[in-house]
């Protein structure tokens, strides 16, 4: 999996999970992750709860904050830009619909909260002083986020027109990248829509995908896939306590020593 610009606008940068009960969460994956979490702040403007930045070794990572209410819970990838507003309605044009934004958040900044010309929602998060995450890539982080779209050239249409992305895939490839600018900055692959339904996939490195698979059935979660090999990596797919959904992967050591 080649590394994730996550610094320039226009890429994600950002990813959180909505929770029913986020301080629960917290729990869950401090240990599973080794995360230590920021004292609680107000969630963005006319939201109500508690929003947490988690940490490892002291950098940001992620963000954990209450689910509105009837709100599904799950993680979601922000976007930078620098003009929310203006991002949203290039959006819109583009054939994607607004959903919340934009709104003040504790961070000094402001998101939007939108879905894509094909239904599937994501985030944009603005801010002059506080970037996205510091640590991307290194066990126990945000590794990628793949979009898993049914209409993969509806989805490329969209996400070309609003944040200037292509498509780069190789032959026999499951997936293919998302470029701007000359790196990449996510991956998309095609799904039915039954099996895996439609959504922004977040993906986290570890060390060892079968010891987490079972740190985080003890912790209370559950395993929904794998753990399984892919070429370079070993991979699964988790649900916390409360059905936020990720993937992760860890280096075999063929990829590791090639």
């Amino acid at each position: 999996m080649a590394a994730q610009n996550t610094s320039s606008l226009g890429a994600p940068c950002w990813v959180e999970a909505f929770q029913q009960n986020p301080r629960a969460a917290t729990e869950f994956y401090g240990k599973l992750f080794g995360w230590t979490f920021d004292e609680p702040t107000a969630m963005p403007t006319g939201f109500e709860g508690e929003y947490f930045t988690a940490r490892l070794d002291g950098k940001r990572v992620a963000g954990i904050g209450q689910a509105p209410p009837s709100t599904p819970v799950g993680w979601m990838t922000f976007v930078a830009v620098d003009d929310v507003a203006q991002s949203l309605s290039l959006a819109e044009q583009a054939g994607g619909t607004r959903v919340v934004g934009p709104v003040a958040a504790s961070f000094g900044g402001e998101i939007g909260i939108l879905t894509d010309a094909t239904g599937v929602p994501f985030g944009l998060r603005q801010s002059r002083d506080v970037s996205g995450a510091e640590v991307v890539g290194e066990p126990n982080s945000w590794a990628m986020s793949s979009l898993h779209t049914t209409d993969l050239p509806r989805a490329e249409a969209f996400y070309g027109k609003a944040f200037g992305w292509e498509l780069s895939s190789a032959p026999g490839a499951s997936f293919s990248k998302w470029i701007l600018r000359d790196e990449v900055v996510g991956v998309v692959t095609a799904t039915d829509g039954v099996a895996v339904p439609p959504h922004w996939s977040i993906n986290f490195a570890v060390v060892d995908a079968d010891a987490f698979a079972q740190r985080a059935v003890s912790l209370g979660g559950s395993v929904l896939m794998g753990p399984m090999d892919t070429p370079g990596f070993r991979n699964a797919v988790i649900a916390d306590p409360q059905g936020g959904v990720i993937a992760v992967s860890a280096v075999t050591q063929r990829s590791a020593t090639a």
